[in-house]
């Protein structure tokens, strides 16, 4: 007996909390924040009507929103893009005005010409080389008229050591 009572209390207990919290919060009147701005849902001014249903922010459950008064929007289509075939002219952008035929031209400009390149910079002219490196490799200097240490005569050919007579 006592399990039973414990469970009636639990489920008027359950029964009493779930019923406010299905009520949401009733209707609202829709008020513009700017005068001249209307507020579009779904296609229906609803500025200064009653709608009810709309949940907004409050939960993650969208819900259709019922609209009660304001009136019907003209149908657009609901981008921001311009399209010619409805015959109306864009909301922004250039005023063009064709110029008539027979109209006075202006003078042709100058003509002007500019061009650009791009190269790198030419090289700093290099030094002379000096006679002697800076840095000389180790060179041993051979005796001239090989090795004889007279002064070169051209007219007297050298005689080759190895074809030399013993005494």
């Amino acid at each position: 007996m006592r399990a039973a009572t414990v469970s009636g209390i639990v489920l008027a207990i359950l029964t009493g909390a779930a019923l406010p919290a299905s009520a949401a919060d009733g209707f609202d009147i829709v008020i513009p924040g700017r005068p001249g701005v209307p507020i579009i849902i779904n296609g229906v001014d609803a500025s200064y009507a009653v709608v009810e249903g709309d949940w907004g922010l409050a939960k993650g459950v969208h819900v259709q929103p019922t609209v009660y008064g304001g009136r019907a929007v003209e149908g657009e289509p609901n981008v921001g893009h311009f399209y010619p075939t409805l015959g109306r002219k864009p909301g922004y952008g250039r005023l063009e005005i064709e110029p008539p035929a027979n109209r006075i031209l202006p003078r042709p400009a100058e003509s002007f010409h500019q061009s650009w390149s791009a190269a790198s910079t030419p090289p700093k002219a290099q030094p002379a080389q000096p006679e002697v490196p800076f840095y000389p490799p180790p060179v041993i200097v051979a005796p001239p008229n090989g090795g004889a240490g007279m002064p070169y005569d051209p007219a007297v050919r050298p005689q080759d050591p190895r074809l030399r007579q013993p005494r």
